[in-house]
């Protein structure tokens, strides 16, 4: 698992970023299904790590999924 440090104004905060398998494995969305969300804008964008690498801060596909399950008990 890859993670990196970014600077906030007041503190440090860790970002863990994960690949797409992983982004799968915690979705349960297939890849087309989740690159069809990003389009639409209701799926989080992944940050490029090179030309043919890219993946996702975890705390978003969190956030993601608990938008997911508040939305479904009607929060």
């Amino acid at each position: 698992m890859s993670a990196i440090k970014t600077e906030t104004t007041a503190t440090t905060a860790r970002a863990t970023l994960i690949r797409l398998e992983q982004v799968k494995a915690r979705t349960c969305l297939s890849r087309s299904t989740i690159y069809a969300y990003m389009r639409e804008g209701r799926f989080p964008e992944p940050i490029a790590l090179s030309d043919r690498c890219v993946a996702w801060i975890e705390s978003e596909i969190d956030a993601w999924i608990a938008e997911r399950i508040a939305t479904r008990r009607g929060a």
